[in-house]
This record gives C-alpha cells, structure tokens and sequence, in this order.
C-alpha cells in the first residue's frame, strides 16, 4: 500500500533501502507512519524540522560478541545488541530480549515501538531495546550466570541510570537481572538503579512482575467500559502465551469477573472449559520451568492440543500475550466469527498488520501492543523513581499508579484519534498521541539533537 503523503513515502523508501531484509522493523515503521497521514497535513512544521526523518534512525546501535564457557568447557559465542533510538524525554529505557530469533531487526523493531509506548505512559523515559540471541532455555544457572557476566561487561559501558536504563523481557526474568546487576556494580562500583525487574532485596519494586498482566487488563477495562458500556464480567478469555505476562493477566482478568479459558506456549495450548488453575500454571511455568502440556495431566477434564489453534476457541476477549505475529488474518476471521468483541496486545506486535486490519474493519475494538502493554515499562519507570529517592512503595501504591497510567493511555489515545478524525482507531491513535509528545521535545531541542 503507498502512503497518500509523498513525504512519509520518501522517508519510508529510504528507511526500507537503509534496512534491507529487515522485516520486523519494516512491518513496524509502516505501521506507524500510516497512522501519521493526519498529521503530517495538520503539522508542515513537523515535515519542514524533518521530526520523523529523524525518529526512524536509531541515535545508536550497539552489536556485541559475547563468548562464554559452558558446563562442559567449551566456549561458546553470541551477539548482544542495545538500540539506544530516542532520548527526547528522558533516558533511554526498554528491555532486553534472551531469545535464538533475536537479531537486529527485531531488535530495531522493538527499539522503535518503544519510544511510542514510553511516551504514552507519561513518565520522563525514551525509547531503547536490547538483547542477545542465547537461548536460556535447557541451561543451567552456572551458564546464564557466566554468559550474563559476559554480556554485561559489554554492555555496562553503554548504559547508565541517567543514560539508559535495561529492564527484562522474553527470556530475561529474575534470575538473569540479578546476574546483571551483580556484574554491573562489580564493574562500576556503584549501587544505582541500571537495572529495573530487580529482586525486592536490592532495589526491585513490589507489582513489577504483576505489571504487564495486570495492566493489560487495566487497559482492556476501560476500553471496554470507555467504547462499549462493557466489562470482563461473564466474558469468556483467551489468552495466548504462559509466561509472565500471562499468567498475570489471567489472574487479574479472572479477578475482574472473566473466565479465561486458555493458555499456550511454543508447542501447543490448553483448554479448560472451567477456567484456568492459575496456581497450577504457576507451579509448572514459575516454579518447574516446564511445558504448558502439564496441565493436561494435572487438571481433569482440560485438554491439551499440539500446534498452533489457539484462537479457534470461542471468546469475547482475545489478548495475544505470546510474540510477535503470532494472530494471522485468518485468525482473526475466527475470532470475528465467533464473536470475539475486544482484542488487545499484551506481547510486543503480536497481530499481523492483516489481522488489525480485519479488526477495525469488523468493528471489533482492539488495543495495541504500544499503548495495551505499557504496564510493564511504566511500573519499571515507577522503580527508578523510588531508586532515586531511596525508598520502597506498598504493592497498593504502585498498583494505583500503574491503574491510573493504563486509564490515562486508553483516553489519549482514544482522543487523539478522535482529534485526528479516526474515532476508535486506537492503533493511530496511540502512535499519534505517543508521537505527539516526542515530536515536541525534539522540536525544542533543536536538529543538532
């Protein structure tokens, strides 16, 4: 599809021809400048100081080796990436993703859809991502431990509390930010807050781990309340994933009066016409590090099935909580089918740009990842916060806040798509009210930055 802005075309021609065969990132930069139609013909001055020019291009992007030993003496050697890609309003902050598809288009992809849903959070923080393609998985805590300290000794000359600020991601929990952290204040000698998802014994914040899940369904709420005078009560869930943005956002959905009825992983997915035991979710994902298959053998009556097919399953409530393009177009004509009402992301870029489309067009109101799953960078913003200022808040006082952060998002971004003549269209509306606050900073800032 070309763009009706002979301007956004240009920038998003160069962008493809500096970023050859990097799809992710591509998928990600159309989508955003599409929903910038509006206001580039609203706003020549953003055109004319060359403010999206600027934003598409990293303002650094760091690759790295990263030998390690493994338990059986042998050394091995990955990549470690950071994208530091705005620091208009404050430090660069975004998490770092231990995954094999890791690389540096999903890192940029990422990087990029960051600065949008750090801005909407309205918190002081740029965008930034990073990573490595080590696989955690099937490893021993001797060998994260090492290939942590290996990889950190690199990154710690990029990062800083005032600098940028890494937090965890798919692959990245508590274990392998304590590892950092180690290394980092050994490196530097200095206890500050570099890191966010720390343990509470050194710095962590109560509800972090809580946070994207929770604040998934925050968001969701008010949609739901917001466009279409509805609730999670009596709804019946689907939720896609079972790591930690999952199993929280099962639990909170569950709470708010939905009955979420399955789960997944990479190998294949739940059905527990009942609702899903989230203490056994918890045991076999949190505590075994096991497969989702378990369940089936542990819950009567739930069923597990192989492969892909998740979003067959009749729902009211779709919330992809897995990775990226994982809710293709024909996905999506299931759901519509089957009366799905509400979907919204809680992995990064989770529904093909097909899907979206098909969502819009059904009516169907959909949360995107940029403005629906910002719960976790927000509570991480809320981290460093009390890292500064030395003190620890209750789990109610961040959970407030965090609340009134995903309330506040869904209304900008609803507003600005309304401002903008795209009533309801939250995918342009987030970018554009996240967009928004970004483009002011830089403009004031001058074009050396």
């Amino acid at each position: 599809m070309a763009f009706k802005s002979e301007y956004l075309q240009g920038v998003y021609d160069k962008v493809c021809q500096r970023n050859k065969g990097e799809e992710e990132f591509l998928q990600a930069v159309k989508e955003v400048l599409e929903s910038f139609e509006p206001v580039v013909e609203k706003r020549p001055d953003i055109v004319k100081a060359g403010i999206i020019d600027r934003l598409v291009e990293p303002e650094r992007f760091i690759q790295f080796r990263v030998p390690w030993v493994d338990d059986n003496g042998n050394v091995q050697v990955n990549r470690g990436f950071r994208v530091q890609f705005n620091s208009a309003i404050g430090p660069y902050k975004g998490g770092l993703r231990f995954h094999p598809t890791v690389c540096a288009s999903v890192i940029k992809f990422l990087g990029f859809e960051q600065i949008f849903k750090n801005s909407l959070t309205g918190l002081p923080i740029g965008g930034g991502k990073g990573g490595s393609d080590f696989d955690p998985k099937g490893k021993s805590d001797a060998e994260v431990m090492r290939f942590c300290q290996s990889f950190m000794t690199e990154l710690s000359k990029h990062i800083g509390a005032d600098t940028d600020v890494p937090a965890g991601d798919i692959g990245v929990g508590a274990r392998e930010i304590g590892f950092m952290y180690g290394q980092y204040k050994r490196l530097r000698n200095e206890f500050t807050g570099v890191l966010t998802g720390k343990g509470l014994s050194y710095g962590g914040s109560l509800a972090r781990t809580e946070a994207t899940g929770y604040g998934l369904c925050y968001f969701t709420d008010e949609m739901l309340k917001s466009m279409k005078n509805e609730s999670f009560k009596d709804k019946t869930v689907v939720i896609s994933g079972s790591g930690n943005v999952a199993i929280y956002a099962t639990q909170k959905a569950t709470e708010l009066g939905g009955k979420v009825v399955a789960l997944s992983d990479s190998n294949g997915y739940i059905y527990d016409e009942n609702g899903i035991n989230l203490d056994v979710v918890k045991q076999i994902k949190e505590v075994e590090r096991g497969r989702i298959k378990e369940y089936a053998d542990r819950v009567p009556g739930s069923v597990y099935t192989e492969g892909k097919g998740i979003w067959s399953i009749k729902c009211d409530i779709a919330l992809p909580c897995a990775t990226q393009n994982e809710l293709n177009g024909d996905d999506a004509d299931i759901l519509i089918k089957n009366g799905v009402i509400a979907v919204a992301e809680g992995a990064n870029m989770p529904s093909t740009p097909e899907a979206v489309e098909k969502f819009l067009a059904a009516g169907v109101m959909f949360g995107p990842a940029k403005a629906a799953n910002a719960g976790g960078v927000a509570t991480s913003a809320l981290e460093m916060s009390q890292n500064s200022e030395r003190l620890s808040w209750t789990f109610e006082e961040v959970d407030a806040k965090l609340k009134n952060i995903m309330i506040n998002i869904f209304h900008n971004s609803y507003n600005a798509s309304k401002e903008y003549g795209l009533e309801g269209n939250l995918v342009a509306g987030a970018n554009i009210a996240g967009f928004a606050k970004v483009a002011d900073a830089m403009m004031w800032q001058g074009v050396s930055y």
